[in-house]
């Protein structure tokens, strides 16, 4: 839920603001048949224009429901509701744009998928109108926020380098990448600024060299449809899958895609050992589980091991959904079944490389799954806000996730979507670019 609300409530703010923001959701009371958390994010936002935060709001999400029987969509199904539903769509924005996009389907089609975001999209604009009319009763003061501008002199001269920063990016190992990079931005630090002028404009020389390789790799892909790894913006990075990879184990399966990698293992309980959940859900617990693993050494770094953290559980919810459609009743097959995937090394994607481990897994432990999943990562990279001239990539790398505009992972059958999510950070993606995507990422 946290995550819920961070996605659409981010993109919003105005560039250059440095404050400290703080949004603090309480649910309060909850009557066991509304889910709670959707209307969080008009709470967030509602506090922050209440507080004049430079925010382009209002911002709102709704979860959209498609009842079984009629085929009619609904918004903000109850608990009941969604029972009979084949569809759980979780959509966030303004009355403008879509910012934010998370669902979990029964193998249904991209137009279908698309008619249920128009459908959100509507919703999501009657919120907005509560909200300003709510404001309107409070009437916020504007305020003045310092909103942080560099000094012009520094973007250009770091920009008197884009020949060689394009240079550096060309290369499709990771770390070699990055190491290349790296001397690029020193040797401009070193010679293109004093020792006091490093003292004083530090961390605006550091964001004015990221804003290059950010336009670099992004003018590489617009302008000839090169990646930083020679890639096609179709083409998928080379594969290396093996099942049943660990010997004692009940399943495994080993799922490579270029330089992320990932391995999930499957194992069998009896039905007393599904987990029980205590919480704000009416759900009493859960024979299927999915968990995700990403330890510090995956990226080549050094860092704390504990909890789970917030993206660590944002991705095993997500492949849980994706594989959930799949998995055989309990009068079919009835055992417990968990999954949990560990992701070796990571260069983008590993969500869906967790996926499409989990699915051999569960099949290297005998659970007669309905059909293989796979997921696969869409990315985009426009030329401006408007997306006058763009480009969608399949299977981004961690360079494209970072500095593109889109993230969207598509996971699925052969039949259609099991699960969606989508982090935008553009506000002008349109039903086409979104019905492309998808028709991209099914190919994928």
């Amino acid at each position: 839920t946290a995550r819920m609300i961070d996605r659409p409530i981010r993109p919003g703010f105005v560039d250059g603001f440095k404050q400290e923001v703080h949004v603090v959701a309480t649910t309060l009371v909850v009557d066991g048949e509304h889910q709670p958390d959707t209307i969080s994010v008009a709470g967030a936002s509602a506090a922050l224009m209440v507080a004049s935060a430079p925010f382009d709001g209002p911002a709102a999400c709704v979860r959209i429901g498609r009842n079984i029987d009629t085929g009619e969509f609904i918004v903000n199904p109850t608990y009941e509701e969604e029972e009979n539903s084949d569809l759980e769509l979780t959509i966030a924005g303004t009355k403008d744009y879509i910012s934010m996009v998370e669902a979990g389907a029964q193998e249904i089609t991209e137009e279908d998928m698309l008619a249920a975001m128009t459908f959100g999209q509507e919703a999501i604009a009657a919120f907005c109108e509560k909200q300003a009319e709510f404001l309107a009763k409070v009437d916020p003061q504007p305020k003045e926020w310092p909103i942080h501008v560099a000094d012009p002199s520094i973007a250009e001269r770091v920009d008197n380098h884009f020949d060689e920063m394009s240079a550096a990016l060309k290369d499709a190992d990771k770390l070699a990448r990055m190491a290349k990079v790296e001397e690029v931005k020193n040797s401009v630090k070193e010679n293109d600024f004093t020792e006091e002028e490093r003292a004083a404009w530090g961390s605006d020389i550091a964001a004015a060299l990221k804003s290059l390789e950010k336009h670099a790799m992004r003018k590489m892909v617009i302008e000839t449809g090169e990646r930083a790894d020679g890639r096609s913006s179709t083409e998928i990075r080379p594969l290396y899958i093996k099942a049943g990879y660990l010997p004692r184990v009940h399943g495994s399966g080993l799922f490579q895609r270029g330089q992320t990698q990932a391995l999930s293992i499957a194992t069998l309980g009896m039905l007393n050992e599904w987990q029980r959940l205590d919480t704000i859900d009416p759900a009493e617990g859960k024979r299927y589980m999915h968990q995700y693993n990403f330890p510090p050494y995956c990226t080549g770094e050094v860092g704390r091991m504990g909890a789970p953290k917030r993206r660590e559980i944002g991705h095993g919810a997500l492949g849980e959904r994706a594989l959930l459609q799949v998995i055989p009743s309990e009068d079919e097959f009835p055992y417990t079944i968990r999954v949990v995937s560990e992701i070796l090394e990571s260069n983008g994607s590993s969500s869906q490389a967790s996926i499409c481990a989990g699915t051999m897994a569960l099949m290297a432990a005998g659970v007669p799954i309905k059909a293989p999943v796979a997921g696969i990562a869409m990315g985009l990279i426009s030329q401006d806000d408007e997306c006058s001239k763009y480009t969608i990539l399949t299977d981004i790398q961690g360079l494209e996730d970072h500095y593109g505009d889109m993230d969207f992972k598509v996971a699925g059958t052969r039949n259609g979507i099991t699960a969606l999510q989508m982090d935008i950070k553009i506000k002008g993606i349109t039903p086409e670019i979104l019905k492309e995507a998808l028709a991209q990422a099914k190919l994928g």
